[in-house]
């Protein structure tokens, strides 16, 4: 019952949005370690949509909601105020459509997700740039400055890039009136930091940090294809993800990880 009663809400909401909550709390997860990035993040979603669905009710009727919030409870775990200044708060986001207000709202769900004003730090990826089209600084200027604004609002601490090469990151740089304060470079395209882009970021004090994250983390068809797994839905296909972030709460002291987790949304385009 509870997999039909999930479809059917699915059915009738408009956006989903989906928290894992803290990883280290899923036993089962814990024993596994997935081999990519990638795998990662599709078994989360899967574990989360088939957790979530098996415990929905029968009465549905105070449940239709527009916006419908797939979270398995016993995995969220907000941080204790008195210990806030002892951790650091680090989120790493990825645009699945190209769209820059999607970034204040994963912000304000990650915000509200750990019970924290706000986030220590916020990389973002590269949005998806079209088939045949580089990236340059005018599509990235628009979440740039959305990113600024989370930092003025004080939201955000700092912020920072990923997989800019030298040339695009001092556009960038000079151009932005908050600057990176980091930009990570993924090993898997170049076994050594560029020379240039070392130099750089050392005359500029940007943190340059490693990563093995693909280059499209969610893809459409991906998730499209846990969504029918998990749920037996048929119209799968209708549901797009817009954005997925990725946190992790630090022990400033200690340097180990307490928290991780994942928090996407994803939007319903029916025909």
């Amino acid at each position: 019952m509870g997999t039909d009663s999930a479809r059917a809400l699915l059915e009738r909401a408009a956006i989903l949005t989906l928290q894992t909550g803290n990883l280290l709390n899923w036993g089962c997860l814990r024993k596994k370690c997935p081999a990519t990035p990638g795998e990662e993040v599709r078994d989360c979603i899967q574990k989360t949509l088939t957790e979530w669905s098996s415990k929905i009710g029968q009465d549905l009727n105070q449940e239709v909601l527009e916006v419908l919030e797939c979270t398995v409870a016993q995995a969220i775990e907000k941080i204790n105020p008195e210990e806030r200044d002892e951790l650091k708060v680090s989120a790493k986001l990825f645009i699945v459509g190209s769209n820059s207000s999607s970034i204040r709202d994963a912000v304000d769900l990650a915000c509200s997700a750990l019970g924290v004003a706000q986030l220590d730090s916020v990389i973002i990826a590269p949005p998806p740039v079209e088939d045949g089209t580089s990236l340059s600084l005018e599509y990235l200027q628009p979440y740039w400055q959305e990113l600024e604004n989370l930092v003025q609002n004080k939201k955000i601490v700092a912020i920072g890039t990923s997989d800019l090469d030298k040339t695009l990151l001092e556009q960038l740089y000079l151009w932005a009136q908050v600057k990176p304060s980091s930009n990570q470079v993924n090993l898997a395209s170049c076994c050594v930091m560029p020379p240039d882009l070392t130099a750089f970021a050392k005359q500029f004090d940007i943190q340059l940090l490693t990563h093995n994250d693909p280059k499209e983390l969610l893809c459409e068809a991906s998730f499209q294809e846990v969504l029918q797994e998990s749920i037996q839905d048929t119209k799968a296909h209708e549901w797009i993800p817009l954005w997925l972030l990725r946190y992790s709460v630090i022990v400033k002291s200690r340097g180990i990880i307490k928290s991780k987790g994942y928090i996407m949304q994803a939007k319903r385009n029916a025909s």
